[in-house]
């Protein structure tokens, strides 16, 4: 007959190396001390799991220094849902409120909920993040006039009507109802994490960036000689801090740079009190996603545009 196991051996768990990157919950045994009942003592630990090899597990838990555990003195454990983050219960709206902030030249005018956003000084092409209306939400007039409104805004300003609609929104089925085109070139994702986690992915890296700063926005830079090797933009809008604009020189890919440049971003970021990270990725870019997707960041909706 095979012996009942005691549930307080250590050894007894679904954990092991395919938690790694997981939330999991622990309990493991406290050497040397004893418990309320006499037995050994125990206490459970509740994090991300950021190791586990050579003998030990290292669990991040909400807050304070990772915990190296002894797998040894694991009693039981397993892998639980990630933590419901505050973030993702975010309007489309609202987290598209941050492009603005993006650039110092970029002005706003309400029209409801939506927003007319122009770009007073561009440089070379007109962005669409900045030279679009943010249409999501309620105009406060009938459809028909605020499309008209829409259009008479850029028409003012030399500039062809674009609006920017949540992907599968009602705002996107009246404008391609109403004749307007939608504008592949622009679908992206809007993706954000929690600073913190995306640093710590990030870990150490070479301190290659220099950064320019000028009030809520700043650049980061890699150069050699004179020349730019990479680059990349952020802006803090209270506390959040969105990043953009992340450039390689094609001869110099594959080294790291893009992580130093978004490293010094987000840790100037932290300096200004952001905790949490954004940014618009286009959905063809299956590079970028691959490298999001590994720092966590997480989709929160996707966006396109329409014109006429």
């Amino acid at each position: 007959m095979t012996a009942a196991h005691d549930p307080q051996d250590p050894g007894q768990h679904l954990l092991g190396p395919h938690v790694v990157g997981q939330r999991v919950v622990i309990r493991r045994l406290l050497r040397g001390e004893t418990g309320p009942s006499g037995g050994p003592a125990m206490t459970d630990l509740l994090g991300t799991c950021l190791a586990w090899g050579d003998g030990r597990c290292v669990v991040q838990p909400e807050e304070g220094e990772p915990v190296e555990i002894a797998i040894a003195d694991i009693v039981s454990g397993k892998p639980v849902p990630p933590r419901p983050s505050v973030r993702m219960r975010v309007s489309a709206r609202d987290a598209e409120l941050h492009t603005a902030s993006l650039w110092a030249t970029v002005e706003t005018t309400a029209l409801g909920d939506w927003v007319l956003r122009t770009d007073t000084a561009p440089i070379g092409r007109p962005r669409r993040r900045g030279n679009s209306c943010l249409a999501m939400g309620d105009p406060g007039i009938p459809f028909d006039e605020a499309a008209a409104a829409v259009r008479a805004f850029y028409d003012q300003r030399g500039r062809p009507p674009y609006v920017q609609v949540e992907a599968g929104s009602p705002e996107e089925a009246a404008f391609a109802a109403a004749g307007w085109q939608h504008d592949p070139t622009g679908d992206a994702e809007h993706r954000l994490a929690s600073l913190t986690q995306v640093r710590r992915r990030i870990g150490r890296v070479p301190d290659l960036a220099s950064l320019v700063a000028d009030g809520p926005r700043a650049v980061a830079t890699i150069t050699d000689g004179g020349a730019t090797w990479a680059r990349g933009e952020a802006a803090v809008d209270r506390d959040w801090i969105g990043v953009h604009a992340i450039e390689v020189d094609p001869a110099h890919r594959r080294q790291g740079l893009a992580t130093a440049v978004l490293a010094e971003l987000l840790s100037w970021g932290a300096e200004q009190g952001a905790t949490t990270v954004w940014l618009h990725v286009e959905t063809d870019n299956a590079p970028a996603l691959a490298w999001y997707d590994a720092l966590g960041l997480t989709p929160h909706h996707t966006c396109c545009y329409y014109t006429l």
